[in-house]
């Protein structure tokens, strides 16, 4: 089961248990920690999403649940993580060593694009699998980070992005792992668009309150968040499932509709602008195209 989406915030006051003076001003946007104070030698992750992007190093073997993907890895592994992809990752030797660090987007304005790498893309598995030669190649740089955090310099946080774009180059330089089991676990880049659409459709649903109010409602802002072309997700979604996005979009929404309009003594404006519609009467255009019916046409029947 995937928990909740867990930010920044929640990350430090969990595991500092208290949050930093000046979080977000100078160590909250970033940091760097060692792997066994805060992970001991054997707690699983939970499988959740978060709001900050994380590039972990881990020792020995490893089960990590990656989107809709299960890889064992069975040396070392160095993990990049995103906001899109849930994951979590079962420690399967004991004494794990190694460090991660965390940062936001905002750490990087102005200072390169990072999120342009194959690492950080949705239709990928940004796993590498690393001997123990690797290992300590990529362990020196998370020394550089704590000798750098440390420090008294004025801009010790540009050399610590220097550090982390030398992390994503030293990564894209080796091997990615490989799936234990292929023949189950292998899924190909439309296949694990498809369901990532999916995922973020679902968990749109259901609407309990008329304070909530849908995020993502056109193709666009789903291509957006998957950081793909609009076009591109259409052609993999119709090849995969004969619909359209906007179709499927618009059957996800229809479906709520009715159901917001049967279950709930919610206005028309109410629902309409819970589902995303700026004007009640282009939900009523909208509804009427797909049901025959206007919304309370429908709510009588």
């Amino acid at each position: 089961m995937m928990e909740k989406t867990t930010s920044l915030e929640e990350f430090y006051r969990k595991k500092l248990g208290v949050l930093p003076s000046d979080f977000f001003k100078k160590i909250g946007e970033f940091n760097v920690f060692k792997l066994k104070d805060y992970f001991g030698t054997s707690k699983e992750m939970p499988y959740s999403r978060k709001d900050y992007y994380k590039i972990s190093l881990i020792s020995g073997e490893n089960t990590v649940h990656y989107a809709d993907k299960t890889l064992r890895v069975k040396d070392n592994m160095l993990l990049f993580a995103n906001p899109q992809i849930p994951y979590n990752w079962e420690p399967l030797s004991e004494d794990k060593t190694g460090a991660f660090c965390v940062f936001t987007e905002a750490f990087f304005e102005d200072f390169g694009n990072f999120k342009d790498y194959p690492l950080f893309q949705t239709n990928g598995t940004p796993i590498l699998s690393l001997n123990d030669e690797e290992f300590q190649q990529i362990q020196q740089i998370y020394k550089k980070m704590f000798t750098e955090i440390n420090s008294e310099y004025a801009y010790k946080y540009d050399v610590l992005r220097n550090l982390v774009f030398e992390l994503i180059h030293t990564a894209l330089k080796m091997r990615p792992a490989q799936l234990e089991n292929e023949e189950k676990t292998v899924s190909n880049a439309s296949e694990r668009i498809t369901s990532l659409f999916s995922e973020l459709l679902e968990r749109q649903f259901p609407i309990e309150s008329v304070q909530q109010k849908i995020n993502l409602r056109t193709p666009g802002d789903f291509a957006k968040q998957l950081n793909i072309h609009n076009n591109y997700l259409n052609k993999v979604l119709k090849s995969a499932t004969g619909k359209t996005t906007s179709a499927l979009i618009a059957e996800r929404f229809v479906l709520e509709a009715r159901a917001l309009l049967k279950h709930t003594n919610w206005t028309i404006a109410e629902i309409s602008w819970s589902l995303g519609f700026e004007d009640p009467s282009y939900f009523i255009k909208f509804f009427k195209k797909n049901e025959k019916l206007t919304p309370n046409g429908f709510r009588s029947v």
